[in-house]
């Protein structure tokens, strides 16, 4: 299972929000290029980077730190915040993005997904963002009328390949993974499930191991605040 540490940029820093609340931020670097050599150095196989800008922009805010980035290092990066063009999207691609992450526009205007799935194919993850089992919008500032699962299985039929499931309540929380909102979603469809939220130690780990179609992690607040390394995490993965 692959260890993706996350990179969240908002005004040109690298910060953590406390359950996506933009009121509730803490910086920890004032250079997104240093924390990423940081954790490539540390043996991260691929970064997980979010515009928060962006997300409640509408469209890429922070494309000069993701294009800086990208050349700094070697790894794979994927980007989420604000993707809802596709002028945005092979913006993000040429800056040395290779996956990009689709969430608002993908709830708003499914259609228009369908299409992005088939012309980019593993380059378009979907995102999905739970708050109560439902599909939040907007950088997390809304949330729809759309059951999380009932969103996951309709765009896997219409051509998404993998997911990336946030549940909202855990996020920069250390509280530990929804386990049981997460199995339901690897449940529900058929294509690689990535976890996001709650992970602060090598058990969350072990928990997510065990739970089919699950192929990776995204870890943020942990490794900012030192509760578990990189490396323990890597073994253990």
């Amino acid at each position: 299972m692959e260890i993706i540490p996350a990179i969240d940029i908002r005004n040109g820093k690298c910060v953590r929000l406390y359950q996506g609340r933009y009121d509730e931020e803490t910086i920890y670097a004032d250079d997104p290029v240093d924390m990423a050599k940081r954790w490539a150095d540390e043996g991260a196989t691929r970064l997980h980077l979010v515009d928060l800008d962006g997300a409640r922009a509408g469209h890429p805010v922070n494309l000069d730190v993701i294009e800086r980035i990208g050349k700094a290092l070697s790894i794979p990066l994927q980007l989420g915040g604000g993707l809802r063009e596709k002028d945005d999207i092979q913006k993000v691609l040429s800056a040395g993005v290779s996956r990009c992450i689709l969430g608002t526009a993908a709830a708003r205007k499914p259609e228009w997904a369908q299409q992005m799935f088939a012309e980019f194919g593993d380059g378009i993850i979907l995102g999905i963002d739970a708050k109560d089992g439902m599909v939040a919008v907007s950088g997390w500032e809304e949330t729809s009328a759309i059951p999380a699962v009932d969103f996951a299985r309709n765009m896997q039929d219409k051509g998404c390949a993998r997911i990336i499931f946030t549940d909202i309540a855990r996020d920069g929380t250390l509280a530990g993974p929804n386990a049981d909102a997460l199995r339901g979603m690897c449940e529900a469809v058929e294509i690689p499930v990535i976890a996001s939220g709650g992970v602060h130690k090598t058990t969350d780990i072990r928990i997510l191991k065990n739970i089919p179609g699950v192929e990776g992690v995204i870890v943020g607040k942990a490794l900012y605040e030192g509760t578990v390394t990189l490396p323990q995490l890597s073994v253990v993965a």
